[in-house]
């Protein structure tokens, strides 16, 4: 089948029954059983269901010793068993008083009694101490191995490191209400009634923690990491540019302007343009600069305009014609 194509052409009408495919699906995820819903059976379903699910919301993620959520999982997140976050226990008509809050797995003769995140190294699975990968352990607490002839595994304990330089055993799978986590001083993200939506709060949860900047994260940079002096090891544009950020932050010194939106060089925006980029050959160069000039274009006045209104007399100096010398005057 993977070497097949199908070229799908729909009307808008179909393209709606999509939209509402789609729709269905991120509602009732897979609380169906693999069968939809009626319409009657469907409307009955988020009469009762939305409003329990968007009063008690479950925040899950994976918060390093900082505290900072290095992982918000979502619903298609896979879980120490091999099935997805979506397909967990994640809707509570009561919120468990204890802690930590179980989110055991719904598939068929799944032993997991809650929900474990284990990442990847990029697209391969991380091992155990034991060499074997989170596959060959078992699904129930405390993760032994199966494979045949490991008994040393008393759990599943890797040493691969995170990316905010932490070992992922000491990273702590967190479940956690809504009041819960606004004490923790982290975002909660706008109401939604879709399912297994778990720690996802925008766009930006989908990056790791460490390279987050909302509060769930790392956070914005402060004041001085942005002002800190332009080094070897920066970015290329900052390297290329470094005398022109001097230039502009002695003259607010010299004026007293402190604020960062205060201007001081009215053409600062054309200096940085007129600068060549990093691996920009000279087409690139000469394009971008001039669709810039197009775009900044006053409105309603066209090329043949600007360019008759260069070529008008007067707008240079007009040549003197100088005296021809007498060697000229002989060789005549």
């Amino acid at each position: 089948m993977g070497d097949k194509q199908y070229h799908l052409k729909i009307d808008g009408s179909n393209a709606k029954a999509v939209d509402e495919y789609l729709e269905y699906h991120r509602i009732v995820g897979e609380d169906d059983g693999g069968t939809p819903f009626s319409p009657e059976e469907y409307e009955e379903y988020k009469q009762k269901i939305l409003p329990m699910r968007m009063k008690n919301r479950l925040y899950t993620c994976l918060v390093s010793p900082t505290g900072m959520d290095c992982k918000l999982v979502g619903p298609e997140t896979p879980c120490f068993c091999k099935h997805r976050y979506k397909q967990h226990k994640t809707d509570f008509e009561n919120i468990p008083e204890e802690r930590p809050i179980k989110l055991p797995c719904r598939a068929a003769k799944c032993k997991c009694a809650s929900y474990h995140y284990v990442p990847l190294n990029g697209s391969q699975p991380i091992r155990c101490k034991c060499k074997h990968t989170a596959d060959e352990h078992n699904e129930a607490e405390p993760f032994v191995c199966k494979k045949a002839g490991c008994t040393k595994c008393t759990g599943f304990i890797s040493p691969f490191t995170c990316g905010c330089g932490t070992a992922i055993s000491k990273h702590t799978m967190i479940v956690e209400t809504a009041d819960e986590r606004e004490a923790r001083g982290h975002p909660l993200g706008e109401a939604t009634p879709y399912a297994a939506m778990g720690g996802l709060t925008g766009f930006s949860s989908l990056a790791e923690g460490n390279m987050r900047l909302d509060p769930s994260g790392r956070g914005a940079p402060n004041r001085g990491f942005l002002e800190q002096s332009v080094t070897a090891d920066d970015n290329p544009f900052l390297r290329a540019n470094v005398h022109a950020i001097k230039a502009h932050q002695m003259e607010k010194n010299k004026q007293g302007l402190t604020g960062p939106d205060d201007e001081v060089f009215d053409d600062i925006t054309e200096r940085v343009s007129s600068m060549r980029r990093p691996g920009e050959d000279d087409m690139e160069y000469y394009e971008r600069r001039y669709q810039e000039k197009q775009k900044n274009r006053p409105a309603g006045v066209k090329r043949e305009d600007l360019d008759t209104k260069r070529l008008q007399s007067g707008n240079r100096a007009a040549i003197e014609d100088k005296p021809k010398s007498s060697r000229t005057q002989q060789r005549k």
